[in-house]
């Protein structure tokens, strides 16, 4: 198997602080939930949903050929775990292609979910699913 791309993410400081990519990016964090957090930081469901609509609206591209514009938006709730203790994350993506009807919107969401390695990440949790919905580019 060969490896084509490989990156590290480091954080020290826990939900409030600091996330960074050594050498690169640093982002401010801080935790929704707690009284007092830094609204203009950064969190994870945030990060999730950055990270999955990047990846499967690249792979829906991919998957159009320039054929159509795409758009991806990701909505991530996190709740409760039931039966678990903790928390988890609820996420959904909704895929949309300028031009295309139901149908065929269905069938970008489908095979950009079945590419995207974000989306085989994710794939197997009970708590994500992709959907397709009408051409919105924001």
């Amino acid at each position: 198997m060969t490896v084509r791309y490989r990156m590290s993410a480091f954080n020290d400081d826990g939900g409030t602080g600091v996330s960074r990519v050594p050498g690169g990016l640093s982002v401010a964090v801080s935790n929704p939930l707690q009284p007092g957090h830094d609204p203009e930081a950064s969190n994870p469901e945030q990060l999730l949903a950055l990270a999955w609509a990047t990846c499967l609206n690249a792979t829906a591209q991919a998957v159009v050929r320039g054929a159509h514009r795409t758009a991806v938006r990701v909505e991530v709730e996190m709740r409760d775990a039931e039966g678990r203790g903790g928390f988890e994350f609820v996420a959904t993506a909704f895929v949309s292609g300028e031009g295309l009807s139901e149908a065929e919107a269905a069938d970008l969401a489908a095979a950009a979910h079945a590419r995207c390695p974000v989306s085989r990440l994710l794939h197997d949790a009970p708590t994500v699913s992709v959907r397709s919905e009408g051409w919105a580019s924001d």
